[in-house]
């Protein structure tokens, strides 16, 4: 027997709605390049909002499902882009501004974007991603003198001011994110409006992100990074102030000060970078309450620091580009209240409990399949994951059972181990992955690449810790014939016409051979083990 209750789509039409019906005076606030502010309410961005779907169409963009692309920073006119774009029914396709020309170009290609709209702060870079790409519909905003193509503020000028959504069915795909490449090339992740609506309403929930109409969220991860971690949809959906910081800040303890800042999200290398100048404005700062951290583990020093210091709660989340992104989140229990502090942030240092709607297990492989392994605090296993919220296949890429099991579940590629209360950590990764400053780098593919050269005949890539970025690559190299002088710019060199500059490793190591395991792969717990017993210096 089925229920008798209303049955209509879920789409990111009724947050937009929402937010400009019952918050319609809320703000949001840009810091732009010049470091001057732009300001306005909900009420604004709905009316922009309208006018942008209306623009969006007029160039072209007429079929369900077309594909339009974002290069740009955390902005205003970025926000009404979220909202526009996948309200007419066409795809949301924010472009990673951290990857080459090259790979971008391969991106664009296969999502075949339609039109690609640039924020002025990266024009210069890309003008070499444009000269590669067929797509020759640009729309620019916040221009500098040198932009050529059409004016976003323009656009809106000219466009009707009233639309009306028409979006029937929730399955219908909204936004298009691309993983980082851990296999070497980056994989597309199709979202649903279903899915993202289910996911606003999951990390809103008061055990996660848990904002309200009184917080002023600041996401400084950026927006073209697994659709900012979701909250521009979160906190538009519950009402909070929301703070841009564009490109870079000159000085975020002055933009929390300035704006009330409450909750604020982002890697932990950059609350590494920043502790010392909030901790020198503590009295300036004291609002805020929160920071939401993921990308890469936080140090329990560094939660400590930030907890008992400047009294300010550290939450760490992990997810995935393929999670929407969102799949745990670590808040403490009240069973932790009596714990000591020390035994606090050992429990928060962790990635969490799964967030409701999100299931995690942890499987062995085996001939026949997956074992299920204990959530006991000591098995380790595949971290695999479901939710509704997760992506069921890559775009343009029939599934296979590297990716996805027979059952149905996502694996994640990482190592892990989950306590009796549900708490989950990372404690390795199944595919290399380096992880810098909250990217992922694919040491695969950096392997790949150098045995291109003709000088090297073996290559193995490790991540090594480092005080700043968490994480950082090291290659290590065997040649194919002695060479005296240093060969590490030149492979540099070689690098940097495929990857970006933060992919290439900080050293190259040359050595007679590179040790193998018994099947004869490149062996890295061993060479990570060299690096470390030499106390980070040139391997033997």
């Amino acid at each position: 027997m089925h229920g008798l209750m209303m049955n209509y789509p879920l789409t990111l039409a009724q947050i937009l709605e929402h937010a400009h019906r019952i918050h319609g005076s809320k703000r949001v606030t840009t810091l732009l390049p010049d470091q001057t502010f732009h300001s306005y309410n909900y009420t604004a961005l709905y009316e922009r909002v309208q006018r942008l779907a209306n623009a969006i169409t007029q160039l072209g963009v007429i079929q369900p499902g077309d594909r339009v692309g974002t290069y740009a920073s955390n902005t205003y006119q970025h926000l009404e882009l979220y909202y526009a774009i996948p309200c007419i029914g066409a795809v949301l396709h924010p472009l990673n501004v951290r990857l080459t020309a090259v790979q971008l170009a391969r991106i664009v290609r296969e999502a075949e974007d339609k039109v690609i709209f640039v924020d002025g702060a990266f024009v210069g870079q890309f003008e070499e991603l444009r000269e590669k790409i067929e797509c020759k519909q640009i729309v620019h905003f916040n221009p500098n003198s040198t932009h050529t193509g059409v004016a976003y503020e323009q656009l809106l000028s000219e466009a009707e001011p009233a639309y009306s959504w028409n979006i029937h069915d929730e399955n219908w795909a909204m936004g298009l994110c691309y993983t980082s490449g851990t296999q070497g090339e980056p994989r597309g992740v199709l979202y649903t409006h279903r899915s993202m609506f289910l996911h606003t309403l999951a990390v809103n929930q008061a055990d996660v992100f848990g904002l309200t109409e009184a917080d002023v969220v600041m996401p400084l991860v950026p927006m073209f990074h697994a659709m900012a971690w979701g909250l521009p949809y979160a906190s538009m959906f519950a009402g909070a102030d929301i703070v841009l910081p564009s490109v870079k800040p000159v000085c975020l303890a002055d933009l929390i000060a300035e704006t009330g800042v409450t909750v604020a999200a982002g890697v932990p290398t950059v609350w590494a970078k920043v502790y010392p100048e909030l901790s020198k404005r503590k009295q300036d700062i004291s609002t805020l309450r929160r920071l939401i951290v993921g990308g890469e583990a936080m140090p329990p020093t560094l939660i400590e620091a930030y907890e008992k210091n400047l009294g300010v709660e550290i939450c760490h989340a992990w997810g995935m580009t393929e999670m929407s992104p969102t799949g745990t989140f670590s808040k403490l229990r009240g069973t932790h209240q009596n714990l000591s502090d020390a035994e606090k942030w050992r429990v928060k240092a962790k990635q969490g409990r799964p967030i409701p709607g999100v299931e995690l297990r942890l499987a062995a492989e085996t001939s026949n399949g997956f074992t299920k392994l204990p959530w006991n605090g000591e098995a380790v296993g595949e971290l695999q994951v479901r939710s509704p919220w997760t992506a069921s296949r890559y775009y343009n890429i029939e599934p296979t059972t590297e990716h996805f099991t027979t059952d149905g579940w996502l694996r994640t590629g990482d190592i892990a181990t989950i306590d009796v209360d549900g708490y989950m950590q990372i404690v390795d990764r199944a595919k290399a992955l380096i992880r810098s400053g909250g990217e992922s780098i694919s040491s695969v593919a950096l392997e790949t690449s150098l045995l291109k050269h003709p000088s090297v005949l073996e290559a193995a890539v490790i991540g090594v810790p480092d005080e700043k970025w968490g994480e950082r690559p090291l290659a290590v190299v065997a040649l194919s014939q002695r060479i005296d002088e240093d060969i590490s710019d030149d492979l540099k060199q070689h690098l940097s016409v495929e990857f970006p500059k933060f992919w290439i490793p900080d050293r190259f190591v040359v050595v007679d051979e590179i040790p193998k395991t018994s099947v004869g792969k490149s062996d890295k717990r061993a060479i990570l083990g060299m690096f470390i017993s030499t106390g980070n210096s040139d391997l033997p």
